[in-house]
């Protein structure tokens, strides 16, 4: 099916909260937007980049409270582009990391409209690093693997927690600070050892970052006394331990230029 049309959407990553973390290529296509649908955790000083004329329009979702359901998104971008309007699809982090973009790729393609998918930093790249933890690392992790909290309770697809606890070194997990508790039985249960390093980066490369460094055992303890709050990401494997030799270096460092 092919429509004559000069609108356009472009399905576009906005990083992992720090706005400078955006790309070029993302920026331009705000840039030139005759309308943006924004998600929760994009960052809002990046609207400021739109065009005067721009318009914005609020569509994020946060746990029981959607602003505006996946079918009225797709709705909205079929026919604003239909109408020749570029579209800007604004998604935090990457659109195809949980970011439900080959959704709206696919709603797309089936209207003959034409997309573009603009990729962004996904907080298990972003998030972790600005944290100093990396994914992998010659000495502790040759593998890692991005897991959502929110599929937890799944019976009709259930995340394999047998095959990820000794399958992968490293597990980035999104969406499931409510979902500790339930994350510590599986991974125990299948032999995860209770002294494995976890962090949880809250707001992770933002100003209001903090990170909670702690073991499968009393991860959760440490959480609900913390207060953490969501958008978090949890980071499980002896990565995690890099951070305390770079904060350590950093120390020393800091002692020699005294």
């Amino acid at each position: 099916m092919k429509i004559n049309t000069n609108g356009i959407v472009y399905i576009v990553g906005a990083g992992p909260g720090d706005p400078e973390l955006i790309t070029v290529k993302a920026m331009r296509r705000i840039q030139i937007a005759d309308l943006i649908l924004y998600d929760r955790l994009v960052n809002k000083e990046l609207l400021d980049y739109a065009g005067p004329d721009a318009e914005l329009i609020y569509c994020g979702k946060s746990p029981g409270n959607h602003a505006m359901p996946q079918n009225i998104i797709n709705e909205a971008l079929i026919k604003h582009a239909l109408e020749g309007k570029k579209v800007v699809r604004l998604k935090g982090g990457d659109p195809f990391v949980f970011g439900r973009g080959a959704e709206e790729a696919l709603e797309l393609a089936a209207k003959g409209i034409p997309y573009e998918i603009v990729p962004g930093i996904t907080s298990a790249i972003g998030a972790a690093a600005a944290a100093g933890i990396p994914v992998t690392h010659r000495d502790y992790a040759a593998s890692f693997a991005c897991v959502t909290g929110s599929r937890c309770h799944n019976d009709k697809s259930p995340i394999r927690w047998d095959l990820l606890a000794h399958g992968v070194d490293t597990l980035a997990i999104y969406m499931g600070v409510n979902q500790l508790p339930f994350i510590r039985e599986e991974l125990l249960k299948h032999g995860k050892a209770t002294t494995t390093s976890v962090a949880i980066i809250e707001r992770g490369t933002t100003k209001d970052q903090r990170t909670i460094i702690g073991t499968i055992a009393n991860i959760h303890t440490l959480a609900v006394t913390m207060n953490l709050i969501s958008p978090a990401l949890i980071i499980i494997g002896e990565v995690v331990r890099v951070r305390e030799h770079l904060l350590h270096a950093e120390q020393q460092a800091n002692i020699l230029i005294r």
